[in-house]
């Protein structure tokens, strides 16, 4: 097989930017997985300093966490969910980000 190198960079440079513009856009959910040491108060003020959500968004979304194991509490880009997520795990709250693909 015979590959042309230029053409394979090209090719591997508009793969990287198709790559990097589906994961700065593609939806994605700040996911919140309940514990045994964090108390509702904590989780609502992080909730709120961290996501902006109201006090009322707050204690509904730890509720829910709190009887069903977890919640997303937040949706977006992931380059926007990121550096919430890590906000959260810093303050000790355990927090993933699943991306999902929109069908665009």
């Amino acid at each position: 097989m015979n590959i042309n190198n230029t053409q394979t960079f090209k090719d591997i440079d508009d793969l990287t930017e198709v790559i990097e513009k589906d994961v700065n856009t593609a939806s994605s959910q700040l996911v919140v997985f309940n514990d045994d040491f964090n108390t509702f108060d904590w989780v609502i003020q992080s909730f709120m300093e961290v996501c902006n959500h109201t006090f009322e968004q707050s204690e509904q979304l730890s509720l829910l966490i709190h009887y069903s194991g977890k919640a997303r509490v937040k949706t977006g880009s992931l380059v926007a969910l990121e550096p919430m997520k890590d906000a959260l795990v810093e303050r000790g709250i355990s927090a993933v980000i699943e991306t999902f693909a929109t069908g665009k």
